[in-house]
């Protein structure tokens, strides 16, 4: 296997193996769209041994993939729905991902649930949730996650005395994850399986079958604006809330049709809200639920459900989207939360199957995917969760592979994704890292949780070049090893790539970004080989992006955000 570095060196080489496809030599597969059930169908393929190829219009999880809940559940929610099935499903494959596909990058988190009656509630939610854990129950397998417990009123306060409760709660456990880097490393691990993965390519077009069906795609490279044709005996559209544009790209009038759903969530630090470390909540709210989730030194908090009608490209949170969040939020918490408190905010679209009437109440409709023929030789994917991505992935490439005999199985319950092989050092090693580089044990355990085992890979350019395991200048958290790692093995081209996708600081920092803007950019230009005006025309544009987000922030609705928002971009 390779080792699926994803440089600048990289990218061009899968541009030119991109190139010399033929009707003659074509791919078995292009996979278009690079969110988590792209990047998992193309894994999926290509551990089956087929040629497969995959692209994204813009970054690797420039869409949903990195801005969800970033949990790994099964879904209390659905419970109520009567989805049982996708329940089960989900927390088959949460528990694989925390024991076997990611233990690196997938870790337990612990919620409570308060309840609002001191009886009937008790026994309704603990009904479900012992349901819940019957469900993850797998027979000769040990438990990922412990059972579920009642709380009392004083026990709950001890635990969790930022929470208001009358009547104490139920805890229990489930997962999380940083979204976009799971996504990163399933293109990562792809390649490693010999994909040929190239983002910042959009399709323009698809080409056409002498039978008339589809035969592969036209792209064009960003970076340098070539312009390609790929051929392929399958294409796969797995484009989320795009779906619908590349289906009429493609020529259909007709195929899988989409609702877009906005959730959005907001960051505040740690020490707004009081609890022991690693402790969680999940609520219902009116229209929805809300989490409060620890996520290292922040809360991360939302989320919303609404339906999204302005143009899917730039989902843009609103003022009274934060209000209603931090309303949500204040409704269960002894110490307010103010918009001063906030951090970060982003706005995500959930791309649901569409209801087979007209309705657009997106809190009705079901998390399950569908899977369609639109075209002879194209296909898509639509619908589905994070945690069942795998799930996903591989109804998707046997939908693609129905007709051929024998058909290759799916391989991935069984694949680790790279770096899974590695989720904690021995002491000597840690104290080694200490003493070399004065990292302490958080420091430590946060590069672990992002690269496992490929961790090593990292440690190496610090070794090559020593004044990279400083910490980024308004990122103190960060390395500045880190900031270059993102474009040599990871699949980087722009800074906020690199910023806000890699290293996360739109959700992290105050000023997402803005501080250590110039510094980074300095860093990766002799990776991508930009110019002094290039370098700072790329952080004028990351500044801009910021400007713009914080303009519709201050907007009261969705088309007001997302004038602001392209006012500033000038758009």
């Amino acid at each position: 296997m390779r080792t699926g570095r994803l440089s600048p060196a990289a990218r061009t080489s899968a541009i030119a193996a991109l190139s010399r496809t033929s009707a003659a030599t074509p791919l078995d597969l292009l996979v278009v769209g690079g969110g988590v059930t792209g990047a998992g169908a193309a894994l999926d393929a290509a551990t089956r041994g087929l040629r497969v190829g995959i692209v994204d219009a813009r970054d690797w999880a420039s869409g949903t993939s990195s801005k969800s809940s970033k949990l790994v559940h099964g879904g209390l929610r659905y419970l109520e729905m009567l989805d049982f099935g996708l329940v089960a499903e989900a927390l088959r494959e949460r528990d694989l991902l925390l024991t076997t596909l990611a233990p690196h990058l997938v870790r337990p988190v612990t919620f409570v649930y308060p309840l609002e009656s001191p009886v009937v509630e008790r026994a309704y939610i603990g009904s479900g949730m012992a349901l819940y854990d019957a469900m993850a129950i797998r027979p000769g397998a040990r438990r990922a996650m412990p059972p579920h417990r009642h709380l009392g009123p004083g026990r709950l306060r001890a635990r969790f005395p930022g929470l208001r409760t009358e009547h104490g709660g139920i805890e229990y456990g489930d997962a999380q994850v940083d979204d976009a880097r799971l996504t990163h490393t399933l293109i990562r691990t792809a390649a490693a399986h010999g994909a040929i993965a190239v983002n910042h390519a959009p399709v323009t077009g698809y080409l056409r079958a002498p039978d008339g069906g589809i035969s592969g795609a036209h792209l064009r490279d960003e970076r340098t604006g070539e312009e390609l044709a790929v051929h392929a005996r399958h294409t796969l559209l797995a484009t989320g809330v795009w779906t619908e544009r590349q289906q009429r790209t493609a020529g259909s009038d007709s195929g899988l049709r989409v609702l877009a759903s906005k959730g959005i969530h907001i960051t505040v630090p740690c020490d707004r809200i009081e609890a022991d470390p690693g402790l969680g909540v999940i609520t219902r709210t009116e229209t929805s639920v809300l989490f409060i989730i620890p996520w290292d030194d922040l809360w991360l908090i939302g989320t919303t459900d609404t339906p999204w009608r302005e143009n899917v490209t730039d989902p843009v949170v609103t003022a009274d989207d934060i209000d209603h969040v931090l309303a949500n939020a204040n409704a269960v918490l002894t110490r307010p939360l103010t918009r001063a408190d906030v951090l970060g905010a982003f706005a995500g679209l959930r791309p649901l199957v569409q209801p087979p009437k007209d309705s657009d109440d997106s809190t009705r409709v079901s998390r399950e995917h569908a899977v369609q023929e639109i075209a002879p030789g194209l296909t898509a994917i639509v619908g589905g969760k994070l945690t069942t991505y795998r799930v996903m992935a591989e109804d998707a490439v046997d939908a693609v592979l129905r007709d051929h005999r024998p058909r290759p199985r799916s391989r991935t319950e069984s694949v680790p994704l790279l770096g899974a092989d590695i989720t904690d050092l021995p002491a000597p090693r840690r104290d080694r890292l200490r003493t070399e580089h004065g990292w302490d044990d958080a420091h430590i355990d946060r590069l672990l949780h992002r690269y496992g085992s490929l961790l090593g890979e990292v440690l190496d350019l610090v070794a090559e070049r020593p004044e990279l395991a400083a910490p980024l200048a308004g990122a103190p958290h960060c390395l500045r090893a880190e900031a270059v790692y993102a474009v040599r093995a990871e699949g980087a081209v722009r800074l906020d790539d690199v910023l806000h996708r890699r290293l996360r600081l739109d959700l992290e920092v105050a000023d997402r970004g803005l501080e250590t803007a110039e510094a980074v950019a300095r860093l990766i230009a002799p990776e991508l080989g930009w110019t002094p005006e290039e370098t700072t025309a790329e952080v004028e544009r990351f500044r801009a992006l910021i400007a713009a987000e914080r303009a519709a922030e201050q907007s009261p609705t969705d088309a007001e955000a997302v004038a602001e928002f392209a006012r500033h971009l000038g758009r």
